[in-house]
């Protein structure tokens, strides 16, 4: 029986080793092993049990001598002995022995002049479908030459940590070693840490190479190829603003700028299904089809019909699918110099402009605050809106210090003259508590628009004193009332309190956070007055 080399790591007398096998090959195990069922569209459908979303109390990044002083220590990135991580690397690597092995042997990063080869060890043939489509796809010649792996990763979710002998928090633990070039997952069967976990890996090699790793969307102009970034976290429009009709889609989560320009690291995309509609989000809706593994989301059991809008196993339903799956997406995944950086915030407190330019300081003072807020009645006893600030929009995925991205984003946007824009897709004219609407997708729409096609260029700008921005006076296809904040609030008083109370709010977690951030960058963010 071929081994594909896996008793390099441990793991001997395997039932069955496969590799590279198709979508089709692997729903057919999947179907066989009674991982998941098909639904009516031909996707494969599984629930992921316990954990239905990433667990960040369960990461650890192996603490050597080599990285100590590049981490970031602290609640995101926990250290774990190389002697730990190793001994349940070895219990793992036992526990898939006797059992069917599935290997993908793929990519990460679409510019070949970064690619890195990544091997996944998957224990379940529907994770194995996950990753086959979610990294980059090496043609047959590719794979006939492939080589040695630069990263190995082996996944066991039916492998379950005992805490006290394994010195972790939990039956789960996600653990990288980079200079083992070696990534362990172990008891869970969220789909999501594997993704991931590739990522953090990239964010962290990549900045050896002079790439700026983000967390962000990115498209293109089909014919002039200039192209777009977009920051924002959960629920603030980045895969529906990137998913423009009229550019190509690169990705939609994660990618690299480099000297020549932006490249996806992935192959696919991972969107979330909760209340997913045709008519709001096609591409999304499309692309659930055979091929494609879903998550958590409720089918019935009959007509194998979703229901997009039952979140009772959790509202983080998922659905992972090839990039190709998007009608305008761009192959290989691979876009200019960016022109414009978008970031996207949801404010619920509706205070924000709705479209705001900043310079290099802000940018940076933005880019590393990373704000959006949750809504009210999430939580038991929550009355107003709660900010989120998660440093770099991305900040679970950010080994090193935040400093370090920063510091390159200020020199890309200086050496390229990219322009940057702060956008709110959140509440106007009173906050979400107060029961006010977000504002309309289609003049979002238009403003993001106008940021990249140069319409601000010659258009009047008002500077907002308390958020330190500036904000336009005009859009194309906007009216002029919609721009300005403070006009849509009825109550001045209430506006200025509110937008007071926010902006108090970026100051004390700049401060508590980035202590040592540079003067002209902190003074670049918000003033209460």
């Amino acid at each position: 029986m071929e081994t594909y080399g896996i008793e390099k790591m441990g793991i001997i007398g395997p039932k069955a080793v496969y590799r590279n096998l198709t979508p089709a090959q692997l729903v057919e195990a999947a179907l066989r092993r009674g991982e998941g069922t098909l639904s009516n569209t031909g996707a494969l459908v599984v629930t992921t049990g316990k954990y239905t979303g990433r667990s960040p109390d369960d990461k650890f990044i192996v603490d050597t001598e080599g990285v100590h002083n590049e981490i970031a220590w602290g609640k995101v990135n926990r250290p774990i002995s190389r002697e730990k991580f190793n001994a349940i690397k070895g219990k793992v690597a036992a526990y898939l022995q006797g059992r069917e092995v599935f290997i993908f042997d793929g990519m990460a990063g679409a510019d070949s002049k970064y690619t890195k080869k990544f091997r996944i060890i998957n224990e379940l043939a529907s994770q194995n479908l996950f990753i086959h489509q979610l990294l980059i796809r090496p043609n047959e010649e590719q794979l006939a030459n492939y080589g040695e792996p630069d990263y190995t990763m082996l996944v066991a979710p039916g492998f379950k940590c005992d805490p006290e002998v394994d010195g972790v928090h939990s039956e789960a633990a996600i653990m990288i070693d980079y200079e083992a070039h070696c990534i362990v997952i172990c008891g869970s069967q969220y789909a999501g840490e594997i993704k991931k976990s590739v990522f953090s890996t990239m964010n962290y090699v990549m900045t050896k190479e002079n790439v700026l790793p983000m967390h962000c969307s990115a498209n293109m102009d089909p014919e002039t190829h200039e192209t777009a970034v977009f920051f924002g976290l959960s629920g603030t429009g980045k895969t529906t603003l990137s998913a423009d009709p009229s550019r190509k889609l690169i990705g939609d989560d994660e990618h690299g700028w480099s000297p020549d320009g932006v490249f996806n690291f992935e192959g696919g995309c991972y969107a979330k299904c909760i209340n997913l509609s045709a008519e709001n989000e096609p591409d999304i809706y499309n692309a659930i089809r055979f091929g494609s593994l879903v998550e958590n989301v409720i089918m019935d059991p009959e007509t194998r019909e979703f229901d997009f809008n039952d979140g009772s196993l959790t509202e983080n339903t998922r659905v992972g699918y090839p990039v190709e799956y998007i009608n305008n997406s761009q192959i290989p995944g691979i876009g200019g110099i960016p022109k414009v950086v978008i970031f996207l915030t949801a404010d619920a407190f509706g205070v924000l402009p709705p479209i705001s330019r900043l310079d290099k300081n802000a940018a940076m003072y933005h880019f590393v605050t990373g704000f959006t807020s949750k809504l009210a009645g999430t939580e038991r006893g929550v009355t107003e809106p709660q900010p989120t600030f998660s440093t770099l929009f991305g900040e679970p995925f950010m080994p090193m210090d935040p400093s370090v991205y920063a510091g390159m984003l200020g020199d890309k946007l200086e050496k390229y003259g990219t322009k940057v824009y702060l956008v709110n897709t959140g509440w106007a004219g009173g906050s979400a508590a107060q029961g006010a609407k977000r504002m309309k997708l289609k003049y979002t729409r238009a403003m993001v628009t106008a940021a990249l096609n140069g319409s601000f260029d010659n258009i009047e700008f008002k500077h907002h004193d308390v958020f330190n921005v500036d904000y336009p006076t005009q859009c194309p296809n906007v009216p002029d009332e919609m721009l300005d904040a403070r006009g849509m609030w009825a109550d001045k008083a209430a506006y200025d309190e509110q937008a007071n109370k926010l902006a108090t709010m970026f100051s004390e977690n700049f401060a508590k956070k980035y202590p040592n951030m540079p003067k002209e960058i902190t003074e670049a963010g918000p003033k209460a007055k």
